[in-house]
């Protein structure tokens, strides 16, 4: 993958262009992609940071997630809506913005930082190479089979 650029925002400090990026891309893999017919806009985005990259053009975010403090989501600090555009799959994208964000979570804790997320059943062995383990037994969110990871805690 060619060089990313890492852009960090809370709710607040988005700009439109940023926001309506952000949406599209999620909309497009959420809803689009995996024809999954629910709303992808639940509320929560003013309670979570922004986390994503942009490629060398840097013009549009390839790969995207949210980061929630601890206490907002779960007990624990969580990342969600995790996603990449089609054109940056197996690229490293994705592998390499789970890395940063777990880098600022731990940097945020000065300690390896307890996380949780709601994992689509698929990708269990991609956060399993980031230290999650499973906690739950599966169970369909949007009609998409998942289970709850933890790393640390």
């Amino acid at each position: 993958m060619d060089a990313l650029t890492f852009h960090h925002r809370r709710w607040d400090e988005l700009t439109r262009d940023e926001l309506y990026a952000l949406m599209t891309l999620r909309q497009e893999v959420f809803v689009v992609e995996q024809r999954c017919p629910y709303l992808d806009a639940d509320g929560d985005d003013p309670r979570a940071s922004h986390l994503w990259a942009t490629g060398p053009s840097g013009d549009y975010p390839i790969a995207y997630c949210r980061i929630f403090p601890a206490g907002v989501k779960y007990p624990e600090a969580a990342i969600g809506r995790v996603a990449s555009a089609g054109s940056a799959r197996r690229t490293g994208a994705g592998r390499a913005l789970m890395a940063e964000a777990l880098r600022r979570m731990d940097a945020d804790a000065g300690a390896t930082a307890a996380v949780r997320i709601s994992a689509q059943s698929y990708l269990q062995r991609f956060y399993e190479g980031f230290g999650f383990r499973v906690v739950s037994e599966p169970y369909l969110e949007d009609d998409i089979p998942h289970v709850e990871m933890l790393r640390g805690g």
